[in-house]
């Protein structure tokens, strides 16, 4: 089959924001490149991209030379120019990181120190400097990270999709890979078979799914987890984002509060499993991906190591007065009555066998085709860069 057989030179499938960067990058590297992304929603940024808190990360979390401390310290100047380019909703509001009992106080130092090594300007500060920040805030000490800002991902997503100039077909679930010496093709339900050269999967929640149609191993599973939002009735008892001090075991970022650009403050998320790929609430149950997960080996592993975390986010699920009990922690003032529900979402944790959480981006390539299978958070803030770096990789395969 000659150049001219194939329906484009790179197919990507999924819509989401890291999927959209990719389009974007390729036919900014390389004008003239044909881009074709597959979607199954009837738009895009409907899953993880469009259900988070629109937090742009400084970075500061992150291991120094690691693929996440790089691509969200770069990524997040980047993302404020994209929007400022183009006229999105953002602001740069800096985050407070607070520390509420002394057995944090080593890991907030550890985050000033990890700070510094990544190229991020933080602040220390006293408790009388914190409630300068947050009147309504109480630590015993806090970082000020000034690069923090916030934005609208689904925005940026839409943006990025109408400047790629890609091809994007909505509505076209992927049910069928075939790999062939001259590219690939992939069929979607409604029975359409597109043809490209190189394939770049980027199908979030669904990504380990779309390797294995397409004859590869990727050595790890996507293991759902649930992320439950409330938001603040009155968000005038918060002006900006405030963070608690993670715990580096986990890779999740605990409890916080964060004022999104349309005035409203989201509180949360916790980290529940959730019984569904795309299971946004404990209704919805789907046999066959739940089996997935409970057949996964690593699945079992992360419930033995970590029952104890585990049992305390799943009461904080089931139970608004044990979550009002951890937001009081970093906010003495919020009630019961001052939460309300808000939609939550979905995170696309891989494991591996031995139920290591994968903390990196992972991407890896095969014959004719480059699989991101892990696109933890800060990915809105990083897709810039890792479309770039996933772009050139496919590419290079052309």
């Amino acid at each position: 089959m000659s150049t001219h057989d194939v329906d484009c030179d790179v197919l990507v499938i999924g819509g989401g924001i890291v999927g959209l960067s990719t389009a974007y990058a390729l036919t900014r590297a390389a004008p003239g490149t044909r881009v074709t992304v597959l979607e199954k929603e009837p738009g895009p940024a409907r899953h993880q991209t469009g259900r988070n808190s629109g937090v742009i990360h400084s970075g500061i979390y992150y291991r120094p030379g690691s693929l996440k401390a790089r691509f969200a310290v770069a990524g997040a100047a980047e993302m404020v120019k994209f929007c400022a380019e183009y006229g999105l909703p953002y602001e740069v509001t800096g985050k407070l990181i607070v520390a509420t009992g002394r057995d944090e106080l080593t890991r907030l130092h550890a985050l000033v120190q990890r700070g510094r090594e990544n190229g991020i300007p933080v602040r220390e500060l006293g408790p009388a400097q914190i409630t300068a920040y947050e009147p309504n805030v109480r630590g015993l000490a806090a970082i000020h990270v000034g690069t923090t800002g916030i934005c609208d991902y689904g925005a940026v997503a839409a943006q990025l999709a109408e400047a790629s100039g890609a091809r994007i077909l909505y509505g076209s679930a992927v049910t069928a890979v075939d790999r062939r010496p001259w590219g690939v093709a992939v069929r979607t339900a409604a029975g359409t078979v597109v043809r490209g050269r190189v394939l770049v999967n980027c199908a979030g929640l669904h990504c380990d799914r779309v390797a294995r149609l397409a004859g590869d191993d990727p050595g790890m599973r996507i293991v759902p987890f649930r992320g439950e939002y409330y938001e603040l009735a009155d968000p005038s008892l918060i002006h900006g984002l405030v963070y608690p001090v993670p715990d580096p075991a986990f890779p999740f970022l605990g409890v916080h509060l964060t004022r999104g650009v349309d005035g409203g403050v989201h509180v949360g998320p916790n980290a529940v499993p959730a019984l569904a790929r795309e299971g946004y609430d404990w209704s919805v149950v789907r046999p066959g991906e739940l089996a997935g997960t409970l057949a996964w080996p690593g699945s079992w592993q992360i419930a033995r190591e970590h029952w104890r975390y585990g049992a305390g986010e799943l009461r904080r699920s089931l139970s608004k007065r044990a979550f009002t009990e951890a937001v009081r922690r970093l906010l003495p003032a919020v009630e019961e009555t001052d939460l309300r529900r808000a939609p939550a979402g979905v995170r696309a944790q891989a494991v591996l066998r031995d139920g290591t959480l994968v903390d990196d981006f992972l991407i890896r390539e095969a014959p004719r085709t480059v699989h991101v299978l892990n696109a933890p958070s800060p990915a809105a803030t990083a897709s810039l860069p890792i479309g770039r770096e996933v772009a050139s990789r496919a590419l290079a395969l052309l």
